[in-house]
């Protein structure tokens, strides 16, 4: 079995497309994730404040490394509509080598924030 990277894909939800697309953007401007998949058409059944809500929602798949879960985390509580959003990480097994290069290259702490990279370049 290859060895354990130090990619993660964070997981969260958001109530509809616009607060999905916000929060994609702001994590990939700011640096935090090489790519965010917004995945719409998700139904949410869960329990909250004692009742059990059913919901439809967007899952955002957010690409990036564990370095960078805390400071994805504080962007999520701070910029996402729901008062506990869900935020999991959850570590990567294998990845592509090229792939998992460019994700640690895109996020990476001397990486410029934004920093948008040509097509042919991934």
């Amino acid at each position: 079995m290859p060895e354990q990277t130090d990619l993660v894909e964070v997981r969260t939800t958001a109530p509809d497309a616009g607060s999905a697309a916000l929060l994609a953007r702001a994590l990939v401007e700011g640096g935090l994730a090489a790519c965010v998949q917004v995945v719409p058409g998700v139904t949410s059944t869960y329990v909250w404040q004692g009742e059990v809500e059913v919901e439809d929602e967007h899952l955002l798949l957010v690409k990036s490394t564990a370095s960078r879960v805390e400071s994805i985390r504080t962007l999520l509580r701070s910029e996402h509509p729901y008062e506990t959003p869900e935020v999991l990480a959850v570590p990567v097994v294998w990845a592509d080598p090229a792939y998992a290069a460019w994700v640690r290259d895109t996020v990476a702490d001397d990486a410029p924030p934004g920093t948008v990279r040509a097509k042919d370049e991934r």
